[in-house]
């Protein structure tokens, strides 16, 4: 299921201030080769206990070579600015440095479905893969506040169907895919994504972010500097209700893309500002809040590489950015990191989900403040 943007209004649309110059299509898919899709699932309504539902929620996948790079590696690092979450295959990104399957996100009871499905579609694809073992990349926020988080409705086909739907250019935000049934500082949240191009000395690279955005309270909201969550307290379901988690629980899954070359080391580094973009929209970060960061380099194609097959002293060889030149690289996460919150929190629509609970969307009128929109 490839989809067009849910909505034609984003952050700039409404003449926020945000810094840097985008890409194309303002989004991770910006960054050639990377592709996305979503599974999106949204079923019923009422109470747990009539049944098999409500269902809100989905699968995002994200190939970072497309369907012909699969099995090939990445440079890649990843960053855990609060670790009330889970990214399955840190242990061995961070062993390797390099990533080689798609990513999944999900929901956090969902991860092993995803885990699956992500397996299963890549030894289809490549069947090269078959004789090895592989470790897939799959994230997760907590979606039970809408959803029947319990109910197994995200099964390994659904994650197939993901990876199958995924394309480049335009893509859905808000309400799709993983984000479906997330909530961001007591908004209706969910996917978002931006990108920026990046010159570094003569040459221009690519860098790409996309968020599942499920975090924050709602009077830490911040937009472009305006304290903005102070003057929306009304309409404030989630934290007003009688609820399990506190305001700020929730979570939130990064993945940045770059076309630039860069060491492993150097992609966790742009992982860990990510963190810097989400605190720019306010939050501090809820000890119930899973926040983790991924970031991956197209550059060196399958210099990171790692077979059984490989047992001899062949020297292999990487080109890569001196640290020096890093910064514009740190910039265009934090930029792109922020304008993604943005970007999810604009496209959201008010979902309501699971006995009743209902998710608010961002009164978008608000943003006509003092930028002068």
């Amino acid at each position: 299921m490839r989809t067009s943007p849910v909505t034609p209004r984003r952050a700039r649309d409404h003449g926020l201030p945000l810094e840097g110059e985008p890409g194309e299509w303002n989004a991770i898919t910006d960054v050639a080769g990377v592709e996305v899709g979503y599974q999106t699932l949204v079923e019923g309504d009422g109470d747990l206990q009539d049944g098999g539902g409500p269902v809100r929620t989905g699968v995002t996948a994200i190939l970072p070579r497309g369907r012909t790079g699969v099995g090939t590696s990445c440079a890649a690092g990843f960053h855990s600015l609060n670790g009330n979450g889970e990214l399955t295959g840190s242990h061995w990104l961070e062993e390797s440095g390099s990533l080689s399957l798609p990513i999944g996100i999900t929901n956090t009871h969902s991860v092993g479905a995803v885990h699956r499905g992500i397996l299963e579609w890549s030894l289809r694809t490549n069947p090269a893969l078959k004789p090895a073992w592989h470790l897939p990349v799959v994230g997760e926020t907590w979606d039970g506040y809408l959803n029947d988080i319990n109910g197994d409705h995200v099964q390994p086909q659904h994650a197939v169907a993901a990876l199958d739907a995924a394309g480049g250019g335009a893509i859905a935000e808000g309400s799709v895919g993983g984000g479906t049934g997330m909530n961001c500082y007591a908004f209706k949240g969910g996917t978002g994504t931006s990108s920026r191009r990046v010159r570094v000395g003569t040459s221009t690279y690519t860098l790409g972010v996309l968020l599942q955005a499920n975090f924050g309270s709602r009077r830490e909201l911040v937009v472009c500097g305006r304290r903005i969550g102070q003057e929306l307290l009304e309409d404030n379901p989630m934290e007003d209700d009688s609820w399990l988690a506190p305001p700020g629980a929730g979570s939130c899954i990064g993945v940045v893309a770059t076309d630039a070359p860069l060491l492993p080391g150097q992609c966790k580094a742009l992982a860990r500002r990510v963190a810097l973009g989400l605190a720019r929209t306010g939050t501090t970060g809820s000890h119930f809040s899973g926040d983790i960061f991924l970031a991956f380099s197209t550059a060196n194609p399958g210099s990171l590489d790692s077979s059984i097959h490989d047992q001899g002293s062949e020297l292999r060889a990487m080109e890569f950015l001196p640290w020096g030149a890093m910064d514009p690289l740190y910039e265009a996460v934090v930029q792109a990191a922020e304008e993604s919150v943005l970007n999810a929190l604009v496209a959201a629509r008010t979902m309501v989900g699971r006995d009743g609970h209902r998710s608010p969307a961002l009164p978008v009128a608000a943003l006509a403040g003092p930028w002068g929109a």
